[in-house]
This record gives structure tokens, C-alpha cells and sequence, in this order.
């Protein structure tokens, strides 16, 4: 038993204790769960290891719903059954073992590398000459827990019930609710969903889905659609107020653009980065510098930056929702890693443009995030009355307009910016406008103040 700050007492058996205490499992300890979000709320200082533990104690949560539901209509509604259930744990336990320090800014936001829940990353991770795919071989279940964490589509995970994937990889499931619960503790952001929640999965028998049932005697459950929108709102609300905060951005830019740069001049390859921590990652970065002189002093002067927080300032912020007409071209121009020499060159007349007017250039970084980003979908099952068999949520659109505008909302989190390594606002207004020339087609949001 190991005692949660969000969920109290979490109870684990010996085989859960064996596959903690393995070397990739406990790397889990050095790799924050909201990567550089702690450089903006001091408390987010959590990490991937006890969301772990979280996410295998609400997959037991939901196990235990779901079953409690089967008995009410046990021709209609599968249940778990206890092996499965241990195979359930484990995967949940270690779901996240291919996250890699500030992943979702490396992976998601700036395309370097394939994402952390890729089939290829899972199937290293938990090769059987792992220590964590050693002790699941010795529990035989190595091949089932794979099965769990693989995408859809993949041989391997064709061969469980859709249910095994979605306890802890859907919409709503174990490993979201706990990620929400938990980055509203830790952030302090009073971003919260009601427990009820978890009461309300089923298991389709016939389909194998598991499902929110929101009909009771041919009427709607207006209290269950309420309660699972109130987790998609809370879910987009820490997108724009954690996730995507301006000054986390800027963090992660930092880091990625310092991976980039080692990637493509410092020798570094892509599986260095799988077994480091949040610390070890800076120093592997230093050690990777690139051979140009003018690309190690930008190398150096990013991770100095970044260690102190003196983080890049916003010089241009480019909105969708005022770039909507231009999103695709400034993706063409700017999206990493493809367009990294457009971007290398945009920052160079930047710099010159700032020469010839007598101001010694900082460090100029564009930040072209990728178009989806980190987009969610509702794709959670559901019933509907009236509507027959079980479908995702977001079939059910023109029934819940929420849902629409949750959609867009998140379409228009999207940004690029123009970063620089000064505080002065004159030469942000500088910059800001100089882009304007270069950019004249796209619309800058952002005023320093005078």
C-alpha cells in the first residue's frame, strides 16, 4: 500500500511492487508530469511515477462500476473478470514508461519525434531484455499489456476487447481522470470533476465497447450528459490555463528548439532521449552542443536561459483566430522539423533587420507549433435514447452543441510565435515590427506594453 495525496490509500500486490522497483519505472520519479508548467505554477512539481499509481488505482475504480452495472442487466452488460483486471493493472501501471522528458513539446507540439504511444516505442520499452518486460514475463502477461498500450490498428492489440484499451486510453478513461484530478491539486486551479463519474461505465456485450449509458426509460440522463461534459470543459480549461499558458510555451519552445539543434548538428540520436529524466535531459543537451560556434553559443544560451527562467518574451503571437486564412501557409513556412532551415533563415533577417537599425540582436526563435497539437475528441462511447446501438460521443453533435464548441475551442488554443531573449520592449516592438514586413500576410495579436 503507498499512500496518494489525491486518491489516499492505493493498494498493490507484490507483482505491482516487483514492476515499480524496475530501472525504467522508477525514471518515472525525475519526469514531471506537466513538463515546465512548474516554471508558472511553483506546485506542479508532480510526476509521471505517482500518476501512475493513479491511473492503476481508477482503473480499479472503474473495473468495479463496471461490474456493479453487469448485475443489473447481466444479459446486456459484460463485466471484467479478476485475470483480467491484473492484466488491466499493470498496463495502467505502466502506461506512461515511453514518456520522455517535456514530451508532449518535443513530440506533439514540435514534431522531432514520432509520439511517446507509438507502437515502436511501446514495443521497446517492454522488450522482453527490459527489467520492466522481464517481470512481466515472469507474470505472463507481457504480450496482453502491450496489446493494452498499443494504438488501434496494430496486430497487437486487435487481439483484446475493446474495453481492455479504453479503460485507460479514451476520451474519458482511468488515465485522464487521474491527470485532471491530480494537475488541479498540485496547480492549485479549482478545475474539478464530481467522483460520480466513475459510476456510470458499462461493457457493451455485444460490441465490446465501454459505453456511458444516458438513457433511463427512453428519457435522456440529463445529470450523466452533465456530468461527463463537466470533465471534457474541465479537460479544456487546463489546456488553456496549464498546458498552453504563454510562459510554459516559451519553456518548452526553449527545450525543443535545444533538442533540435542536437538532433540535426550535435550528434545526438532519438533514443538517447528515451531513458532520461527532466535534469539529465539538460545535461545530455549540453554535451551535444553543435560544432558551429554561433549554433553552441544559441545551445548555451538557451539552456542558461532556461535554468534561470529567463525565459524568451513574446514579440509577435500569431492567433488562429485571427490567422485562419494564413494557418496552412505559416505551417508550410515554419512547422519543425521540415522547415527547420525557413525558420533558421526568418531568424537571420530578423536579426540583420534589428542590425541595421542599430540594436544588437538577442536570440530571435519562431515557434510553429504543429496544427493539431494535442487536439481531443469525444470519442468516448455513449447510448443516446432512442438512438440504438452504442456510438463515440462526438456522433451525437447536433444533440450537444457543447461538444461543438469544445472542438473549435481547442482548434483556436493554437499560436505561433516570435520569442526573444530580452526584456526590453522596445526591441520586442522592434521585432514585432520588422516580422510585419516579412509576414505582411499574417495578423501579430500581441502589444508589449509601452
Amino acid at each position: 500500500m503507498v499512500r496518494d495525496p489525491v486518491h489516499g490509500d492505493i493498494y498493490l500486490t507484490s507483482e505491482e511492487l516487483r514492476l515499480l522497483d524496475t530501472r525504467e519505472m522508477q525514471r518515472l520519479r525525475g519526469v514531471r508530469q506537466l513538463g515546465t508548467a512548474y516554471l508558472v505554477y511553483p506546485g506542479a512539481q508532480h510526476t509521471r511515477f505517482e500518476h501512475s499509481l493513479g491511473t492503476l488505482h481508477l482503473t480499479s475504480r472503474l473495473v468495479d462500476a463496471v461490474n456493479v452495472n453487469r448485475s443489473i442487466a447481466p444479459s446486456a452488460l459484460a463485466g471484467v473478470a479478476d485475470d483480467e483486471l491484473r492484466v488491466l493493472r499493470a498496463a495502467a501501471l505502466v502506461h506512461d514508461i515511453t514518456h520522455i522528458p517535456y514530451g508532449h513539446n518535443i513530440e506533439d507540439q514540435s514534431g522531432l519525434l514520432e509520439r511517446h504511444d507509438s507502437a515502436d516505442r511501446f514495443r521497446s520499452a517492454l522488450a522482453a531484455d527490459t527489467e520492466v518486460g522481464q517481470v512481466l514475463d515472469e507474470m505472463g502477461i507481457r504480450m496482453e499489456v502491450l496489446a493494452v498500450l498499443v494504438p488501434a490498428g496494430e496486430p497487437e492489440s486487435a487481439q483484446v476487447p475493446h474495453y481492455w484499451r479504453e479503460l485507460m486510453s479514451d476520451t474519458i478513461c482511468a488515465d485522464i481522470l487521474d491527470y485532471l484530478r491530480r494537475d488541479a491539486y498540485y496547480t492549485g486551479l479549482n478545475l474539478l470533476y464530481d467522483d460520480r463519474v466513475l459510476n456510470y461505465f458499462k461493457i457493451d456485450r455485444s460490441s465490446g465497447h465501454l459505453f456511458v449509458d444516458f438513457e433511463k426509460r427512453g428519457l435522456i440522463r440529463a445529470d450523466i450528459l452533465s456530468e461527463i461534459l463537466r470533465v471534457l470543459d474541465a479537460r479544456y480549461f487546463f489546456s488553456e490555463r496549464v498546458y498552453y499558458h504563454h510562459a510554459k510555451v516559451s519553456a518548452g519552445a526553449m527545450v525543443a528548439l535545444s533538442v533540435e539543434a542536437a538532433l540535426l548538428d550535435g550528434g545526438l540520436e532519438p533514443r538517447q532521449l528515451y531513458d532520461q529524466t527532466d535534469d539529465s535531459l539538460l545535461q545530455l543537451l549540453e554535451r551535444h552542443a553543435p560544432a558551429d560556434a554561433a549554433g553552441r553559443s544559441r545551445q548555451a544560451d538557451l539552456l542558461r536561459r532556461f535554468r534561470s527562467r529567463r525565459l524568451l518574451k513574446r514579440a509577435c503571437v500569431f492567433p488562429l483566430d485571427t490567422n485562419r486564412e494564413v494557418q496552412d501557409e505559416l505551417l508550410a513556412l515554419f512547422f519543425a522539423p521540415g522547415r527547420r532551415a525557413q525558420r533558421v533563415a526568418f531568424e537571420a533577417e530578423i536579426r540583420q533587420a534589428l542590425r541595421r537599425r542599430g540594436v544588437e540582436p538577442p536570440v530571435v526563435a519562431v515557434y510553429c507549433p504543429a496544427r493539431r497539437m494535442q487536439l481531443k475528441e469525444a470519442e468516448t462511447h455513449v447510448r443516446f435514447p432512442g438512438g440504438g446501438d452504442i456510438k463515440p460521443l462526438s456522433a451525437f453533435g447536433d444533440l450537444v452543441p457543447r461538444l461543438a464548441d469544445l472542438e473549435g475551442a481547442y482548434r483556436d488554443l493554437w499560436k505561433m510565435y516570435v520569442l526573444a531573449g530580452t526584456s526590453d520592449r522596445g526591441t520586442l516592438a522592434l521585432i514585432g515590427e520588422i516580422v510585419a514586413d516579412l509576414l505582411p500576410q499574417a495578423h501579430n495579436a500581441y502589444e508589449p506594453l509601452a
